[in-house]
């Protein structure tokens, strides 16, 4: 999630096909101006009362928040690359069940459309906040425009009574959703990130794939003996270079040079021999010409779509990739995941994989029908919710065995599922992105300088502890710790 989707910029249905990546990075011009200006906006007209809140309902163990029949749900969904069938689908069950209007919006404006309406106090009931407009989450939470979530965690699971819903989800969701102690965030998307290549193109050639960094490196210099680029990276956004940079670190130093940067530690970069190490391997690749030509200054969708057309052999993602390139994807293209490869003495293995939770479900606090919002964040943690979610959009959520088993994913992202399975508990997940927005663009601006050979390792070491320092001084950051 600037960016367009796989589908085209034309395309008015899912046209900025961003997910869980991009919603949270992205271009920086694109998110900068708007988070401004809504920090200020609800600094100054925040703070109205909702209007015409919706008539409370009895709270039952079996209707929890006190979800009024006859009441009006208001849902609007990033529609990106799952589309918005899903919420849909979901809208009319929920309807059904409680005898609640759901008025629908897909937009990929989340920005435009939801800024006005949280500075008026009248936000919608659930919001799927996500994309490159996403509002930051770290920014309606200091802003107070968001619900608290505990209470849909501690309520009943729908499948199982006996279990709350936190007992349901994937480990590492609550924390991934918490905002200065606070969970606020419902994020919905179980995300694996890696590289991707071709196994048809892998076959073509005789390349294996590589298993250590060295490796890597040598698949790249053949994939240029044979005039096809490397690596292609998406240029315009480089979260998804950092996607590499930051997986490395994690495998070289181990979860501790994870944890450093996410407690924002003052020598969680420099000082730190597994993040030079890191920022050197990605380097070589610039060095030594492995880069897929113009690169830099492409799209996402624009270096996937090269991709897809075999000019690189690898480029870095989360698992949404499939989903975004299915209209540019050759038929026998045979997607395949890759976990990062590893740097000689890294305390991960190879399989070690970075997976999480990603797209930030919300309920705003001012919503009219804040209960209708819980209880519809509950329902999206049934298995007859979270199942519907893998049919219309080729991915897993956060529900524990929460798809029906019958459902068939798409090649590629089985691959994920798979290489997932094959990590075991070597799973890994930054925090930092959803806790310190600014901090994640600093970061990410280093990175465009770094692979358009503009700094040296050294310099993107300098300037990721500078905005490692900098959110240090934010008040929130006492209240995120990981342990």
């Amino acid at each position: 999630m600037g960016s367009t989707s796989a589908h085209g910029e034309n395309s008015t249905d899912e046209g900025l096909g961003r997910r869980d990546l991009i919603k949270r990075s992205a271009a920086l011009g694109l998110i900068a101006v708007p988070t401004m200006s809504f920090l200020s906006a609800c600094a100054s007209g925040g703070e109205e009362a909702p209007k015409g809140g919706a008539p409370k309902g009895a709270v039952t163990k079996e209707n929890p928040f006190g979800v009024a029949k006859g009441s009006k749900m208001d849902v609007v969904v990033f529609k990106g690359g799952f589309g918005d069938d899903y919420a849909k689908a979901w809208e009319a069950a929920f309807d059904k069940k409680w005898g609640t209007t759901s008025t629908h919006l897909g937009t990929q404006e989340i920005t435009a459309k939801l800024q006005p309406r949280f500075n008026g106090g009248t936000p919608p009931d659930v919001v799927d906040d996500s994309g490159a407009q996403q509002i930051k989450i770290d920014v309606l939470a200091k802003s107070g425009q968001l619900a608290d979530l505990t209470q849909v965690l501690d309520s009943p699971s729908l499948d199982d009574p006996g279990k709350k819903v936190r007992d349901v989800l994937i480990a590492g969701t609550v924390e991934q959703g918490t905002q200065g102690g606070k969970f606020v965030a419902l994020n919905y998307v179980y995300t694996v990130f890696g590289l991707w290549y071709s196994g048809k193109l892998f076959k073509e050639k005789g390349w294996a794939e590589p298993k250590t960094w060295d490796e890597f490196l040598a698949v790249c210099a053949k994939a240029k003996e044979a005039g096809i680029g490397g690596l292609a990276h998406q240029g315009k956004f480089p979260y998804y270079i950092n996607v590499v940079i930051m997986d490395l670190i994690a495998k070289k130093g181990g979860l501790d040079a994870m944890k450093a940067i996410d407690n924002l530690e003052p020598n969680a970069f420099e000082g730190n021999p597994a993040a030079l190490a890191a920022v050197e391997a990605v380097y070589e690749v610039v060095e030594k010409g492995l880069l897929m030509p113009g690169t830099n200054g492409l799209t996402h969708t624009e270096s996937q779509t090269a991709w897809n057309q075999y000019k690189a052999a690898f480029i870095p993602s989360g698992s949404w990739l499939e989903n975004e390139q299915l209209k540019q994807t050759p038929e026998d293209f045979d997607m395949k995941f890759l976990p990062v490869p590893v740097l000689a003495d890294s305390k991960l293995p190879f399989e070690a994989i970075r997976a999480g939770a990603g797209e930030p479900f919300i309920v705003p606090e001012k919503a009219a029908n804040k209960a209708g919002g819980l209880e519809f964040l509950r329902s999206m943690l049934s298995r007859e919710w979270s199942t519907l979610f893998a049919q219309q959009a080729n991915s897993l959520t956060v529900v524990k065995d929460g798809v029906d088993p019958n459902v068939k994913l798409r090649p590629g992202t089985q691959s994920a599922v798979t290489a997932l399975k094959g990590a075991g508990t070597n799973t890994f997940n930054y925090l930092y992105p959803d806790w310190y927005s600014e901090m994640d663009a600093d970061i990410q601006n280093a990175s465009n300088e770094l692979m358009a050979k503009r700094i040296q390792p050294k310099e993107w070491i300098k300037r990721a502890q500078a905005a490692v320092d900098k959110a240090a001084k934010s008040p929130n950051a006492k209240n995120n710790k990981r342990s």
